[in-house]
């Protein structure tokens, strides 16, 4: 006897199953820490997150979204953070690990999905994801937005970033299914962006990320969007 659907959580399921199996995918992305991956190379911040704590953005409580191996954890956790870190991928677990050994500094790290991360409602101050949410399936996108907002506090701060559309192509929600892949990722147009975080934050900055040298302290690459929220 096959499946039954009998709730929306079924539902997600199914449609999970349409697509790529996510934590292997990013087990093996991370398997080899010499491949050129722009993010790879750098131990520092995006520049933008660098630029929100120099204009005295202070947050006491963190979440980080897809941390990877840990650069913008590990420095909210230098600049007094109190920091959560998720990452689907033990491997990228394992090496911000070691790097957060190497710089001296504790914060909390998680090899668990966002849709399994258990966490005390209306906590955090701050929530950032660089990379993680254009990754994200559609049908994923409302659970996401549901999370982010029971996790804020009253008038708490979200940033992301996500490719834009010369990161990855546009690709139209109902295309995701009908091709069964997420291809590298989807690419967002502004007014597409915009449209999914508007009814509930406030968007204090929108541009695109501002391109680093390679051999810089910050991250940064201008197929990327970056913008700063507040939750209304």
């Amino acid at each position: 006897m096959g499946k039954s659907i009998l709730n929306y959580e079924g539902l997600l399921e199914m449609l999970d199953d349409e697509l790529r199996e996510p934590k292997q995918f990013w087990e093996d992305f991370y398997a080899d820490r010499t491949k050129s991956i722009p993010f790879f190379k750098v131990k520092g911040p995006d520049e933008n997150l660098a630029e929100y704590f120099s204009k005295g953005f202070s947050p006491k409580k963190v979440l980080e979204l897809g941390a990877g191996p840990g650069r913008n954890s590990i420095y909210m956790a230098k600049q007094g953070c109190s920091v959560s870190a998720l990452d689907l991928s033990s491997k990228a677990i394992e090496w911000a690990k070691e790097r957060a050994d190497e710089e001296g500094v504790n914060l909390e790290f998680h090899c668990v999905s966002l849709f399994d991360f258990e966490f005390e409602p209306y906590s955090f101050d701050f929530i950032y994801d660089c990379g993680m949410f254009h990754h994200l399936a559609p049908h994923r996108r409302l659970t996401y937005l549901e999370i982010i907002k029971k996790a804020l506090r009253k008038e708490g701060y979200y940033g992301i970033v996500c490719f834009n559309t010369d990161g990855a192509s546009d690709t139209p929600d109902w295309d995701v299914y009908k091709e069964k892949s997420l291809k590298g990722g989807i690419g967002y147009s502004e007014e597409r962006l915009k449209n999914i975080f508007k009814k509930d934050f406030d968007i204090l900055e929108f541009r695109k990320m501002r391109k680093q040298k390679q051999e810089k302290d910050l991250f940064g690459e201008d197929f990327l969007w970056t913008s700063f929220m507040q939750i209304k």
